[in-house]
């Protein structure tokens, strides 16, 4: 009896270890209270004290201008020293920088058609391709673009890299990244559309991840399975993209492994943020990855912190939707724009 005792406790104590060791990564939101009451700072919701080394915990947010209607897609360009980013329903680019401050760049950005329309018209994700030229995601348009112009001297001249998927219009391509090899991922959800979902001008009745090879205008599709796609990211190595999913009911970041080909395979939900949609305002939106694999992504109550491990470390809350974020020199600094805002933190 006294062996079968111990056995038994033995058989059950095994149970519980299997069960903590097979927790779901990344449900963690019954521990939210705990979390900010570690937190240094009104401004961090602290998961994992390593969040500050990455992060300063004295660091502070600064707002830096304001009045938008939604700041979205920023992207800092060392050739003037400045951060770009999208006023998305004004049609219109925003320059800044410590020196001039706040400086229209580039109207119209999104939506070249002389019919008049409203809804989220201008241009939203912004990025540099490989040889240094800005590249927008156009709401309008609905296709991703080139502007064909120099950095110092932006005209509203466009050329199409990628405006159609086997002859169908794109919804509104939403935020893009480049692999080193010229490969362009960009995701194309609703949110542009006249009328979003209902808009009888959709073609496309998926929401897709799609890759474009260089030398060619043709999209491939590689993910038609998510709700929302949005912000997209190459990990370091690029072996692997990571999505954010902007759906309230599907609160998630999804990774795909990166195949020789350029696909996507493997998808997995790289973290579930559920209930934190309850608690905080705003959705997995924009996101970055610096040089050490560490994620900032933009979701509930301000931007994410992951490290290269996947671990979710913490957020910086910012008082706002937030839509995207930006670094700045060396990794440093991080632009963030969100809703009427555009914001820094000095890391």
């Amino acid at each position: 009896m006294k062996n079968f005792t111990i056995h038994l406790f033995i058989c059950f104590s095994a149970l519980i270890l299997i069960s903590a060791c097979t927790q779901k990564k990344g449900d963690d939101n019954q521990n939210l209270s705990e979390m900010e009451a570690q937190a240094k700072s009104d401004i961090f919701v602290v998961v994992d004290s390593s969040l500050f080394n990455i992060v300063n915990p004295d660091a502070s947010l600064e707002k830096l201008t304001e009045g938008f209607e939604w700041s979205e897609g920023p992207v800092w360009v060392s050739e003037f020293n400045s951060i770009l980013f999208s006023d998305v329903p004004t049609n219109q680019v925003y320059k800044w920088n410590d020196e001039e401050g706040l400086s229209k760049y580039l109207n119209p950005s999104g939506y070249t058609g002389e019919v008049e329309r409203g809804g989220e018209m201008g241009s939203n994700g912004l990025t540099l391709n490989n040889d240094g030229q800005l590249v927008l995601c156009q709401h309008g348009d609905r296709q991703v673009a080139l502007m064909d112009a120099p950095l110092d001297a932006p005209e509203p001249n466009f050329k199409p890299l990628a405006d159609n998927w086997e002859g169908k219009r794109f919804n509104s391509p939403n935020d893009v990244c480049f692999a080193s090899n010229g490969n362009m991922y960009f995701t194309d959800p609703p949110y542009g559309l006249v009328k979003n979902m209902n808009d009888s001008s959709k073609e496309i009745h998926f929401q897709g991840v799609y890759l474009v090879k260089p030398g060619t205008n043709e999209a491939i599709l590689v993910v038609d399975s998510l709700t929302r796609p949005n912000g997209i990211a190459l990990t370091p190595d690029e072996s692997q993209i990571i999505v954010a999913n902007s759906d309230p009911d599907k609160i998630h970041w999804y990774i795909f492994d990166v195949n020789e080909d350029g696909t996507l395979t493997n998808g997995q939900i790289y973290f579930d943020g559920k209930g934190y949609g309850e608690k905080y305002s705003g959705l997995p939106d924009g996101l970055k990855i610096d040089s050490n694999g560490n994620v900032f992504a933009t979701g509930p109550g301000g931007i994410w912190i992951f490290n290269s491990q996947g671990d979710h470390l913490g957020i910086i809350l910012t008082g706002h939707p937030t839509a995207n974020c930006a670094f700045g020199p060396d990794e440093k600094t991080l632009y963030i724009t969100a809703d009427m805002h555009l914001m820094r933190l000095k890391m």
